[in-house]
């Protein structure tokens, strides 16, 4: 048997879109991206979303945000050492340095204790990420946030669905930033979203992802249906080459914001099966705890699920790669559970942390991966997983 890491549902529904707009020959954004974010937005429970090209860009032009409310390059971003690397490099690419803070080991985020120790002068913001779908502590995160006058952004690109103490991921910052990556809840195959409630942040980032444009409005009047823009020449010239600020170009086009639509029309069946595999898992992995453990979800917490993740407990008598190269070879695919960014990551090496500063990031680094939980999987499949995994301890 098979159990791959991902699936992607692409439907009827997002095809004719994708034909719709090829036979049309808008293919930039147009009403697709702009009903995407429509769409997005409600679904989160916000006022506003903005599509863009991917998550690592959602992530990056969040902070680029912080540049018209006196943030300045070099200034410090707080983020947790255990992430993608994405989430590292995005506060480099914005132009900040990263700061980073160690994880808690039941939790896989960051540990909120630890956080007003890395808060300096030059701090502007914290990023915590809610990794694998689980949400981080945020009330303790906002209140510290708060006391020092920082802005907070959600790194929710694995956390589609997530919802802590009564109110969805994304509703507790300043901004949220999404991935819909091809294996991802929500996908537009590549892509990223960023969501506020703040219309000032929203138009900022229309600038952003535009080259830092002076054209910023909801809805573009030229980009869905060609019409005359009252607002071109408001500048005294084309407002369309008027740069307010250093941009990016970072747009989502019609295409995947077709895939990202017919992907919504599926939203709460996908979600409904992908939580069933993962509430089942982390279940049945309680057989093998003496050697393995995974997160739980909490009585005042759903988790996304966007995969499921395993760790081997210290003392286990095999390696995190002995099991892993079982587990491929019977089939299994599966990733590792990341790294520690700061000391497990070479490309991070210039900023000066040595291995052993972030023990529990470095744990996860070394200790752990994750699997599929997608739609396609069923209860065969977890047999099949849980088979494979009693079959390896067997052979130890």
């Amino acid at each position: 048997m098979k159990v791959p890491f991902g699936a992607m549902t692409i439907t009827p529904h997002a095809r004719d879109l994708v034909n719709k707009a090829l036979d049309s020959t808008r293919v930039s954004g147009g009403q697709y991206v702009h009903e995407f974010e429509d769409r997005f937005a409600k679904l989160v429970g916000v006022r506003h979303a903005v599509a863009l090209s991917s998550g690592t860009d959602a992530d990056i032009l969040a902070m680029a945000v912080l540049y018209d409310f006196g943030a300045h390059r070099g200034d410090e971003i707080i983020v947790p050492a255990l992430s993608f690397v994405a989430t590292g490099n995005a506060v480099l690419h914005a132009g900040f340095k990263p700061v980073f803070v160690d994880i808690k080991r039941e939790t896989l985020n960051i540990d909120p204790e630890k956080i007003e120790a890395a808060i300096t002068k030059k701090t502007r913001a914290i990023m915590p990420v809610h990794l694998m779908g689980k949400p981080a502590p945020m009330e303790a995160i906002n209140a510290i946030a708060k006391k020092h006058k920082l802005f907070v952004i959600e790194d929710a690109a694995e956390a589609h669905g997530a919802v802590y103490k009564g109110k969805n991921v994304g509703l507790w910052s300043d901004m949220a930033a999404y991935s819909t990556y091809v294996a991802h809840i929500i996908t537009t195959i590549e892509g990223g979203i960023v969501t506020t409630n703040r219309e000032d942040f929203a138009e900022i980032l229309r600038s952003l992802r535009a080259h830092g444009r002076a054209c910023k409005c909801d809805v573009c009047v030229v980009n869905t249906n060609s019409g005359y823009c009252a607002k071109r020449f408001k500048y005294g010239k084309d407002i369309r080459f008027v740069f307010e600020r250093v941009g990016y170009s970072a747009k989502m086009n019609e295409l995947e914001a077709a895939i990202g639509l017919g992907s919504l029309t599926l939203y709460h069946k996908i979600i409904e099966k992908r939580r069933h595999n993962l509430l089942t898992m982390i279940e049945r992995l309680k057989e093998f705890d003496q050697y393995l453990t995974t997160i739980e979800e909490e009585k005042d917490e759903r988790i996304g699920p966007h995969a499921f993740p395993i760790v081997v407990k210290e003392g286990a008598p095999f390696t995190r790669d002995e099991f892993v190269s079982f587990l491929e070879k019977n089939g299994i695919d599966s990733r590792d559970l990341f790294s520690s960014m700061p000391t497990q990551c070479p490309g991070f090496s210039f900023l000066g942390y040595k291995l052993g500063d972030f023990p529990n990031a470095e744990f996860m680094g070394t200790q752990g991966l994750h699997i599929g939980v997608h739609q396609d999987i069923n209860d065969e499949h977890i047999d099949y997983v849980m088979d494979t995994i009693r079959a390896f301890l067997k052979s130890q």
